[in-house]
């Protein structure tokens, strides 16, 4: 009996991931076999991401790379690019179905309909209000080590740059209860880490009733025996509060890693982003996670070349990335999305000047990052092994707590365990070492 197969491509961030798991899980619930690059698939699904101009772009890109690769498949797109822009997706020649972001969950359901109609864009905007987090309502079929669990979605901030909110919707959030049933069901499955995903994590709690905070749910988790590690995706400045830092600092689950997105370290710049802290704020936070966890990896984003961004403007921002203990950085330049009112902003930076402050800041990255690594030589460090190798070594790969990767020499019986492995040797993109 011939099994029908699928393969799902994922643009865009860790929440869209974590969806595209839970699509996923809920094709193997109906019999569908998932696929590798190399094989024929019956449907392709892909999960779009609008972030940016360049990444609707890459969206479309994997829509035609899609067709071209299987091209008897049933093609279904689903995610930011197809909730904002479904008409543009739907044009595309070869497009069986625009899934929203309501329907998502339901995509095994809808391959069985005779035909996918694509929906209107004021249909599927509509849908916004009936929406929840959707977390998982089962162990998520992860091919990953370290499952995405999506506790929150949607995000009320509307910064000038952004798409998000018009993606996405107002904040939402999973109920704490599921939270802690779903992160058990994940420990019972055999994951050691889970990552708590969402588009403005640092919000959680705050549309439930009783209203909660992402701070009770981290007590509530800390108390419920967990897996052995949690790690938080991005949290805005403001929202790591020195009670979750504290709560970190003496954690038996909660990974010493955050993710604290800057954007620009210029006031001026900050306040036309519509970013609600300054770049003093920004600064005293990390120092004082760095206080209170030395060895933690702190990460941010650097959006470089907002409209107006002086040279002066561009040099405070590299300057007070420079003075901080940071890890490694995210830089983007910036990119004028239809939509949002920076794309109509006068003084747009031209793409030579651009090009050249994404250059410097990236290198400035990785100054830090090869810094940060450089600390750990000839240390033994506690990694959770994934369940893949290298492509190039053959190694296999893992991550220790602190968002170290770390190649090292062992046996398949390694993979998904936590290991002791001796930090020999430190490369540009990851640790080498050995089993202790």
């Amino acid at each position: 009996m011939h099994m029908p197969r699928f393969k799902i491509t994922t643009l865009g961030c860790k929440v869209n991931q974590a969806e595209s798991d839970q699509i996923a899980a809920g094709m193997a619930d109906a019999c569908w076999l998932p696929v590798g690059d190399e094989q024929d698939a019956d449907v392709c699904i892909i999960n779009t991401c609008t972030v940016t101009r360049k990444a609707s772009m890459q969206s479309r890109q994997a829509i035609r790379r899609a067709m071209r690769a299987h091209p008897k498949a049933r093609i279904l797109v689903t995610g930011c690019y197809a909730h904002t822009d479904p008409q543009t997706v739907g044009d595309i020649v070869g497009i069986r179905g625009v899934v929203s972001h309501a329907d998502w969950q339901r995509i095994s359901s809808i391959l069985s309909e005779t035909e996918l109609p694509l929906r209107k864009a004021d249909e599927i905007k509509s849908d916004w209000g009936s929406r929840q987090a959707g977390g998982a309502a089962g162990p998520v079929a992860s091919t990953r080590t370290r499952p995405f669990l999506k506790i929150q979605d949607g995000c009320d901030a509307f910064c000038t740059y952004c798409i998000v909110p018009h993606a996405r919707g107002r904040s939402r959030s999973l109920p704490l209860s599921e939270v802690i049933e779903n992160l058990r069901r994940l420990s019972d499955c055999g994951y050691h880490e889970v990552v708590l995903a969402g588009i403005h994590l640092g919000c959680y709690g705050r549309d439930l009733k009783p209203a909660a905070s992402l701070f009770e749910l981290l007590q509530q988790i800390e108390n419920s025996r967990p897996p052995d590690r949690l790690r938080l995706s991005s949290i805005e400045p403001l929202e790591l509060t020195e009670d979750i830092i504290s709560l970190a600092a003496a954690s038996s689950c909660i990974c010493p890693h955050f993710h604290i997105p800057l954007q620009s370290g210029d006031n001026t710049i900050l306040n036309r982003m519509g970013r609600p802290y300054t770049a003093e704020q920004f600064a005293s936070i990390v120092n004082r996670v760095h206080e209170l966890l030395p060895e933690a990896a702190i990460g941010t984003d650097v959006l470089v070349g907002f409209p107006s961004e002086s040279e002066e403007a561009f040099e405070q921002a590299r300057g007070l990335v420079k003075s901080l203990p940071l890890s490694y950085l995210h830089v983007f330049p910036f990119s004028a999305r239809p939509g949002t009112p920076a794309a109509e902003m006068p003084g747009q930076i031209k793409p030579d000047v651009l090009k050249e402050r994404s250059r410097k800041m990236r290198q400035l990255g990785t100054e830090l990052r090869m810094a940060f690594y450089n600390r750990f030589r000839n240390r033994t460090l506690k990694v959770l092994v994934e369940t893949s190798r290298d492509s190039r070594s053959g190694l296999l790969k893992g991550l220790t707590a602190n968002y170290l990767p770390v190649h090292l020499e062992a046996d398949d019986t390694c993979q998904n365990t936590l290991v002791d492995v001796t930090v020999t040797e430190v490369c540009e993109t990851h640790l080498s070492g050995r089993l202790t």
